[in-house]
């Protein structure tokens, strides 16, 4: 026994030692990773503190963003307020205003007058209207004119003169453009006339055809120009019959003829223009005839919207009624207003 306590003894103070040492060998370990751990911390409270460094620097930049922003607004402001405004008619000033669309519709009435008193009575007057609306494809043009007029002859002893009817004339027409193109259209018409005093009771005709716009140009100053001839076939029916001297009724005739008319404007400036407008008709049904047409007009505006006028008319017809002659002129004078 003694010999196994002697044992025990030893073995339990062979391990007392180990224990220690293991100990001894735990707490380095211990204060190393209480070390890192203390280190990490450290690190994350940097970090932390950086960021709302950081934070609060980009808010400041902001701020001072806005306010620099704020000041070139009101500095452009005030020199917009403090800038004189565009001379009229400057480019700046035609720059700022928006281009006015022109109206579709466009149209004239006219008015002239003649009037003779003493010897002989002479009362001649006349109208015209016309009007015209037009876009992209389309146009639709109407006319109308009148004109009447009386003379009385001078008196003789004995007797009063006697009065007599010099004129006495009415038209329409529609017609009607299809723009297929900015120079080439196709286009119907129709229309009526009567002349008394031509011995014409009733002209009824209708036609079709092409219509070709050769230029169209506008200059600076007011200046323009403009030519369009028409290339149609015309079919007519007149019916004839004598006013004057005595009454009687005279035969009709037809007529169809290949049409070339021709309208041109040239404007001198802004407020003269001058305008002419024929047409030739040679009938190939029926018997010879022709029929020429000639309108010159003058203009000279006042105002904007009312002109001088002074017209030149020429009607031309080789195979007129019975006792008529074959040319008839008339010079008028008058005023025109523009709608």
């Amino acid at each position: 026994m003694l010999h196994t306590a002697l044992l025990v003894a030893a073995a339990l103070q062979a391990q007392a030692p180990a224990a220690s040492t293991s100990k001894a060998a735990a707490t380095p370990a211990a204060d190393a990773s209480a070390e890192a751990a203390r280190a990490a911390a450290s690190a994350a409270e940097r970090a932390a503190a950086a960021a709302e460094s950081s934070a609060a620097s980009s808010a400041r930049l902001a701020e001072a963003a806005e306010k620099l922003a704020a000041s070139v607004e009101a500095q452009r402001a005030a020199g917009a307020a403090a800038a004189p405004a565009p001379a009229q008619g400057s480019p700046a000033a035609e720059a700022t205003v928006p281009a006015v669309k022109p109206s579709p519709w466009k149209g004239t009435v006219g008015i002239g007058l003649i009037s003779l008193t003493g010897n002989s009575s002479t009362l001649t007057f006349n109208s015209l209207a016309s009007g015209e609306y037009k876009t992209e494809h389309y146009i639709a043009s109407a006319k109308a004119y009148g004109v009447y007029g009386q003379s009385r002859l001078p008196e003789q002893a004995g007797s009063t003169g006697d009065t007599q009817t010099v004129a006495l004339a009415a038209g329409a027409q529609l017609r009607g453009d299809r723009r297929f193109t900015q120079v080439v259209s196709g286009y119907v018409l129709v229309g009526a006339e009567t002349d008394h005093v031509k011995s014409v009771e009733a002209r009824g005709f209708g036609e079709a055809g092409t219509g070709i716009l050769w230029w169209d140009e506008t200059r600076e100053g007011g200046g323009a120009s403009a030519l369009r001839t028409d290339l149609a076939f015309r079919v007519a029916r007149e019916t004839r019959f004598q006013y004057y001297p005595t009454r009687q009724h005279l035969d009709g005739v037809t007529l169809g003829a290949p049409r070339l008319g021709i309208a041109f404007r040239y404007a001198l400036s802004e407020r003269v223009a001058f305008r002419e407008e024929a047409e030739i008709l040679p009938n190939v049904i029926g018997d010879a005839r022709v029929l020429a047409n000639s309108t010159s007009k003058l203009s000279a505006g006042l105002t904007d919207s009312l002109a001088l006028t002074a017209s030149l008319l020429v009607q031309h017809d080789s195979k007129p009624a019975v006792g008529k002659r074959p040319t008839d002129t008339a010079l008028s004078v008058g005023v025109e207003l523009g709608l």
